[in-house]
């Protein structure tokens, strides 16, 4: 691989402890790796031994870029993740955070593909990254300000076009739902804010006016044009980003993208500004119109979420963590009185104020919530934790896209150390535009026939959309990982990519081919679909040694799943869905079928060229992956058969 085109040519690699400062090249790892989730995972397998806790200094935490980041034109492939490890994870292991805005393509154009962090600063620090140069300065200043506090003193001291990214009061206190916070409002979570706390380190601010080459851009131009052409929609064709704040100012485009999205920027009557989608306004939008009433709440959901991203809490877990508050509040468990938390008032600022304060600061009842739902429920007891139920789920980020209705979304979120979004995306988003086809929805072209088409051409089989049986969902899911974890590594828009449907076309149906043609033309060598899901396949393989090493035994979903049936969903109250030959039929009320997904996860193990019993990978399926090096690891550990 080529590290003249579409790399930056360098990851910077900072040790706090020593303050020595490095830098090696990308093609080290890109050739195998890519980029972003991919190079990342192997770093962490090479230096991060299982033993290893989120707080000690020698785990890693990365911040990486793509190589089609900061490509011009844009292709969607603006995103930049942090890994490393979790304490939102149970047991800790590795994880992710994906995030947009403009600090990863900045990040690109100051000289770096990536930077990894590792040991612990013995006082406050930032890092300083301009034009491929790094020093880290004293941030004494900082410490106990805020995200936007930070953000605002370091671009008034290095310059507006400065891009930051930081901790807030609860990443000091390693509160394990803290965010990290970035320009654009780009918010990562997995409890990356409480890591850069242990590390004493309090923001990276990078800024940067070197240009990213590729070696065709007339090729890529072209791309881009077809690209946006097929992604083409009528005014009617959009279900997504309708809003709960009831104006909306602006779009707020990531900084490199010619693609375009719904992304937006709401500014309230006093002129503060904050991103508007999607869940970041929603979380607190029911409880605030329950206790407002018929009173003026229109901006108290954005003024909550502009105060989560002040103390750098993640909104969701927060979401998980209120419905079981205010589950022990009814049952008499807690009370104002005991916790010195209004929960008389909870749909209040008042009330999310002194929770955010409280939990953040690690101050009185904090304390009890600071390590997350889970764990709170084990210190105050009293039966508490039957009281978590079937909203919660791994990273105590609640449910989204429900495996008892969708059944390949199970397998994708037992293999994953979090909730896989971005997995979950590509299966909800076809079935959502169906469910409005169904419908009868003005200008639903995602007709059975559509779909139908779509997953035989994506996910490899027409029984990936028969939601009456669990046929053809294992095959699904691996079309679906191979193709997402490219993505995270590229690092493409999961907003963007991949273009699954087409509506102004004959047979409406995308073209997965794509992604390999724009990354061909920034890198100059041609990598072909399948090729490039190969790379795809041994990053997935790669993060399975990992969890081999660190959880093995979690391929598991809460226990609700298969007890417990599904509640209504708004976006599809009637539950409808396709099943056999396309015929429509109900699956309100729905739970998994525990023998056969426990079935379908073994044809899974066989797909991936695993152990079908036991689930560990095999020394041949490694070595065709090229992965020698890691089948050694797991060989001296006994977990490869």
């Amino acid at each position: 691989m080529n590290r003249e085109f579409g790399y930056a040519g360098d990851v910077l690699r900072v040790d706090l402890t020593s303050r020595r400062i490095t830098s090696v090249p990308t093609i080290d790892y890109a050739a195998r790796f890519l980029g972003g989730r991919g190079i990342a995972a192997k770093v962490y397998w090479d230096e991060v031994a299982p033993e290893v806790k989120a707080f000690d200094p020698d785990n890693r935490l990365m911040f990486m870029t793509g190589p089609l980041a900061g490509v011009s034109p844009g292709v969607g492939g603006v995103r930049w993740l942090v890994c490393g490890k979790s304490p939102t994870a149970k047991p800790e292991q590795f994880s992710y955070a994906n995030l947009g805005g403009s600090w990863g393509t900045e990040l690109k154009r100051a000289g770096y593909d990536g930077i990894i962090i590792q040991g612990e600063a013995d006082t406050p620090v930032y890092l300083s990254v301009t034009n491929g140069k790094a020093e880290l300065k004293d941030a004494s200043a900082l410490w106990g300000k805020s995200t936007l506090e930070t953000r605002g003193t370091l671009k008034e001291q290095l310059g507006s076009q400065t891009r930051i990214v930081t901790t807030g009061p609860a990443g000091e206190h390693r509160v394990a739902m803290a965010t990290i916070l970035a320009d654009n409002d780009a918010s990562g979570s997995s409890g990356f804010g409480a890591v850069m706390g242990s590390k004493r380190l309090k923001a990276i601010a990078v800024r940067g006016s070197r240009r990213v080459e590729t070696a065709f851009p007339e090729r890529l131009t072209e791309l881009n044009r077809e690209i946006r052409r097929l992604k083409k929609t009528s005014p009617s064709g959009s279900v997504w980003g309708a809003g709960v704040t009831p104006e909306k100012k602006r779009l707020d485009i990531c900084r490199g993208c010619s693609l375009g999205c719904e992304r937006l920027v709401y500014q309230d009557k006093d002129g503060r500004e904050g991103k508007f989608i999607c869940g970041q306004v929603g979380f607190y939008q029911v409880r605030a119109q329950r206790y407002y009433g018929e009173q003026d709440w229109s901006e108290v959901p954005f003024h909550a979420a502009m105060l989560a991203n002040d103390y750098g809490v993640d909104v969701f877990a927060l979401g998980t963590m209120m419905m079981w508050l205010s589950r022990c509040y009814r049952a008499g468990i807690l009370t104002d009185e005991n916790t010195g938390i209004p929960f008389s008032r909870m749909g209040s600022l008042e009330f999310l104020e002194t929770l955010i304060r409280k939990l953040s600061l690690r101050e009185g009842f904090g304390e009890v919530l600071a390590d997350g739902t889970v764990r709170a429920s084990e210190k105050v007891g009293k039966e508490s934790e039957k009281l978590i139920t079937d909203y919660v789920s791994k990273g105590e980020q609640g449910i989204a896209y429900d495996p008892r209705y969708y059944i390949t979304t199970g397998l994708l979120c037992a293999m994953e150390p979090r909730m896989p979004i971005q997995q979950l995306h590509e299966v909800s988003r076809l079935f959502l535009n169906w469910v409005l086809w169904a419908d009868k929805a003005k200008g639903a072209y995602v007709s059975t026939d559509v779909l139908r088409a779509v997953a035989k051409r994506f996910w490899g089989s027409e029984l990936a959309v028969d939601l009456s049986t669990y046929e053809g969902k294992a095959l699904t899911a691996t079309r679906v990982q191979d193709r997402r974890y490219v993505h995270e590594s590229l690092i493409l828009c999961d907003w963007a990519w991949p273009i699954i449907t087409v509506e102004f076309s004959d047979d409406h149906v995308g073209d997965p081919s794509l992604e390999s043609k724009v990354l061909s033309a920034a890198l100059g060598e041609e990598i072909g679909e399948e090729a490039l899901y190969k790379i795809g396949e041994r990053i997935v393989n790669l993060q399975r040694a990992i969890m081999a090493r660190e959880a093995r035994g979690s391929d598991t979903l809460p226990e609700f799943h298969f007890t417990m049936p599904m509640r209504d969903d708004p976006t599809n109250p009637q539950g409808i869905a396709p099943g056999e030959n396309g015929e429509i039929f109900t699956k309100k009320g729905a739970v998994l079928d525990r023998a056969r997904f426990e079935e379908m996860k073994r044809e899974f193990y066989g797909l991936r060229g695993w152990d079908t019993a036991t689930g560990l990978q095999t020394k041949a399926i490694l070595e065709a992956l090229d992965l020698k090096d890691v089948a050694t690891g797991l060989e001296q550990r006994e977990l490869v058969t």
